[in-house]
């Protein structure tokens, strides 16, 4: 698919992109691809604009496929790749990176888990070089693992146990919403799945998915394709094939009865909503009409959720969501994933008053769609966006990588622009009518504990 032409909003956004511009308001990322003998896959997007490059290691595992009684596991385990190896012990990334001027991180997600680094080009061969040291072996230690359990734990207490409303609109929306293990338990974490965590667990996790074929490494910036294909060949190319297991089936129907559950928070002050539908699939041509959908209830404050909800009626104090809310985006998800809210809601107001007024605007949509003034806007925003996590180096490595490990195809980087703008309000109508309905809509009710009864009700 050609390249989109960008609105003119967006057009300076690419004036850091010109060397690669076909002209001035059109830009194609440059992205080569190439699979080593072992299974690693490497994405280049080469850009000498800067001399520095940004470097994501993404695996294709995550939360989804920890194993069961392992809640929190993979988060553990992304903790645990920076306790060090036999032969780069724990310290030498800081050392490396941050010395020379870096930074380095990682995340865990649903679908991936991703390790990213952003430094002088001078230092991505040894940046490489650490990266396949690790995927070869950890330091396996009882320490370690006692180490990082502690350090996981304590980030539920603070940011789960400890905080107002925790983290229900995600951990608790899932359970309500799915059906299977792999897509509705606590990704977070238990205390007591993680203390059961041991080294034979930690060993097998690493043999099984941190090895080359289940992996893709994404490189952009001041360096070629053929240089950084060979600087890859040269760190990776060495570690031994081995087999992927089988992924298990982990897709779910739309749901066909609505689901609501009542909770009580003791450290909240107001009342809140957590509100989720189940999604299309990724790569089904509902989902870029979906991402559109998503813009214009719950994108940003000139939204229908936040206009209509928050200002018009005065019924909410603020709402957020969004696709795959509130752990990525509409285009960053493999398997089931809901388009979520979470609403902090008016002490005089009820949530049937705040549902009705949430049906009401998807109602205005499914009925009238969008007109054209509104969805140029959305696009243009959307572009805007888009091209943004292109435009630094670390940004573009790490979405190259991860459609590539998601989609099969880094060149959805490109692709995505064109079909945004192909998107219709037919489109949007047909997956508000198909999506956004009360028999696919979850609900949790949290109220202060002061204001409510203690019991906690489900429906399923």
């Amino acid at each position: 698919m050609a390249a989109s032409r960008l609105p003119v909003l967006v057009a300076g956004l690419c004036l850091a992109f010109a060397a690669h511009a076909a002209d001035t308001d059109t830009w194609k990322l440059p992205v080569a691809v190439k699979k080593l003998d072992n299974g690693l896959t490497v994405v280049v997007s080469e850009d000498h604009s800067s001399p520095t490059v940004g470097i994501s290691m993404v695996y294709h595992v995550g939360m989804r496929l920890e194993p069961q009684n392992r809640t929190g596991f993979a988060h553990l385990f992304e903790h645990l790749m920076f306790e060090g190896t036999p032969d780069a012990p724990k310290g030498t990334f800081e050392r490396v990176i941050q010395g020379g001027g870096g930074v380095f991180n990682g995340s865990t997600r649903a679908d991936y888990t991703n390790y990213i680094a952003s430094a002088p080009s001078s230092a991505l061969a040894p940046i490489l070089w650490m990266e396949a040291d690790r995927m070869k072996s950890l330091d396996f230690s009882a320490k370690n693992l006692a180490n990082q359990q502690n350090v996981v734990k304590e980030e539920i207490r603070v940011n789960v146990k400890n905080q107002p409303y925790g983290l229900f609109y995600w951990t608790d929306l899932n359970r309500l919403a799915f059906d299977k293990w792999a897509n509705n338990h606590d990704g977070y974490g238990s205390f007591k799945d993680l203390d059961h965590a041991s080294i034979a667990d930690v060993k097998t996790f690493h043999d099984t998915f941190y090895q080359p074929a289940n992996a893709v490494l994404g490189i952009a910036g001041d360096v070629t394709p053929a240089q950084a294909f060979a600087l890859a060949q040269k760190y990776f190319g060495q570690l031994p094939a081995r087999t992927l297991p089988q992924r298990p089936d982990v897709t779910e129907p739309l749901n066909t009865k609505p689901r609501h559950e009542e909770q009580t928070d003791a450290l909240a002050k107001v009342p809140a909503l957590a509100i989720g539908w189940k999604m299309p699939a990724r790569g089904s041509k509902d989902q870029v009409p979906m991402m559109v959908l998503s813009q214009l209830l719950v994108g940003d404050d000139a939204s229908r959720f936040y206009q209509g909800l928050v200002k018009g009626r005065e019924l909410l104090l603020n709402v957020n969501g969004g696709v795959n809310f509130p752990l990525g985006d509409g285009s960053d998800y493999a398997g089931p994933t809901l388009l979520g809210l979470f609403a902090l809601y008016k002490p005089n107001a009820t949530p049937d008053q705040v549902l009705a007024a949430i049906d009401e605007e998807i109602g205005k949509v499914a009925s009238d769609g969008v007109d054209d003034a509104t969805l140029a806007r959305l696009k243009t925003k959307m572009l805007s966006d888009w091209y943004g996590g292109l435009e630094s180096f670390l940004g573009r490595a790490d979405t190259l990588a991860k459609l590539q490990t998601l989609w099969g195809d880094a060149n959805v980087a490109n692709r995505m622009p064109g079909w945004i703008e192909a998107v219709s309000s037919d489109d949007i109508r047909r997956v508000a009518r198909t999506y956004l309905t009360d028999a696919n809509r979850s609900v949790i009710v949290r109220r202060p504990a002061a204001a409510a009864a203690p019991a906690t009700k489900t429906a399923k």
